[in-house]
């Protein structure tokens, strides 16, 4: 990813975003007539929409409920560790009730479900995304940074306010961390939906949707023109277009607000030089590599070049460089158990296998590291 030529980065979820002052509406960036209509449903009202099968399940299990019980408590327990038991599930971000249906979901799904019932339930909610939490992912040659969002849970009534008299809940769906002592930003409702738009224009370019990711960035910009990662999933979308001007029109205006965003600084070298102007990209090159010297994949793109060379050593060496300052990502885990069972090193082999099984964010990918992982230990029981 040092070499940027190859590279598209885009912004899953942008809760590690900063909340910039209100942008003016950026509906002259919009180019309908360049992509077809939609394949999906592109609707912002529908991230927190509840359906009748939810409000069914309220009724049902959560209401009426004795004045001594803390609804909040009582709404997370049935969510996620009752008879409906809902599952982290990072293959796309569902809407609340895709989510309800799917019974799993990614953080920001999560998210959009639990603040849907808890909104139903008259509580107070509070949307929070959290400051230096990114990880990474990618898909083919879209590289993509994962922020990540969580919510607070208040209940303001009158009988609420007197027996829970205690700091807010936080309801978090990421494992291993202490979430009251994340560093944390609160955002709107309107953002945290603009969010889930931005979230499916990524996802919808990495499936190669380019239609689809345009209408989902679009949306998310009428929803919030302060979300700058929505400017740069538009100009991902337009450089797929074959659309460089547009493009670069649609990162400069993140480089107004954020002139040291390395997405948009990243993209913009790419339209530049599609641009053919080199002396420009050039200057910003030098000076994204100025702001991150080791961008993510980097370390990772090294081993594999050493792996390739049979340089397992080195490889290890700097697959665990990465692990070090990502350790919530799969493939780092993975190439590292590689790495010393290259070496003969089946017991930390089996670890570091186990690990990426255990912070894969998608069935597929757990299930296939789980055999993975059966296999190894057949192994090392002969």
């Amino acid at each position: 990813m040092k070499t940027l030529a190859v590279a598209l980065i885009a912004l899953l979820l942008g809760a590690c975003a900063s909340a910039p002052p209100p942008m003016a509406p950026a509906a002259p960036l919009f180019h309908d007539e360049l992509v077809g209509a939609p394949t999906v449903r592109i609707d912002a009202d529908a991230a927190l929409a509840l359906t009748p099968a939810m409000r069914a399940y309220l009724a049902t299990r959560l209401v009426p409920r004795p004045l001594a019980v803390d609804r909040r408590r009582e709404l997370v327990n049935a969510l996620y560790r009752g008879e409906l038991k809902l599952e982290y599930d990072a293959d796309f971000t569902r809407t609340a009730s895709e989510a309800f249906d799917a019974r799993s979901g990614n953080c920001l799904a999560l998210v959009l479900m639990t603040a849907a019932f808890a909104k139903e339930l008259h509580l107070t909610v509070h949307y929070q995304s959290i400051v230096g939490e990114e990880a990474w992912d990618r898909a083919g040659e879209l590289y993509i940074g994962i922020g990540h969002v969580n919510l607070l849970l208040e209940d303001n009534t009158p009988q609420g306010s007197m027996r829970f008299a205690q700091r807010p809940m936080v309801i978090d769906f990421l494992p291993a961390r202490n979430a009251e002592r994340l560093q944390t930003r609160e955002i709107d409702e309107r953002t945290l939906v603009a969010m889930y738009l931005n979230n499916r224009a990524v996802e919808s370019l990495a499936r190669g949707q380019t239609s689809n990711a345009y209408w989902f960035a679009r949306e998310a910009l009428r929803t919030d023109p302060g979300l700058l990662s929505a400017y740069v999933s538009l100009g991902v979308v337009y450089r797929a277009l074959h659309q460089p001007a547009l493009a670069e029109a649609a990162l400069r205006r993140v480089a107004e607000r954020d002139p040291d965003n390395v997405y948009a600084l990243s993209n913009r070298i790419l339209a530049l030089r599609d641009l053919g102007r080199g002396a420009e990209a050039d200057a910003l090159a030098q000076r994204l590599a100025r702001i991150d010297p080791h961008p993510p994949f980097s370390y990772f793109h090294e081993g594999m070049a050493a792996y390739r060379e049979r340089r397992y050593e080195a490889a290890r060496r700097l697959f665990a460089k990465e692990v070090a300052r990502a350790p919530y990502h799969h493939e780092f885990e993975y190439w590292l158990a590689v790495s010393y069972l290259q070496l003969n090193d089946l017991e930390r082999a089996g670890v570091h296998l186990k690990r990426a099984m255990d912070v894969s964010t998608t069935r597929k990918d757990h299930d296939l590291y789980a055999t993975k992982l059966d296999r190894l230990k057949a192994l090392t029981a002969q």
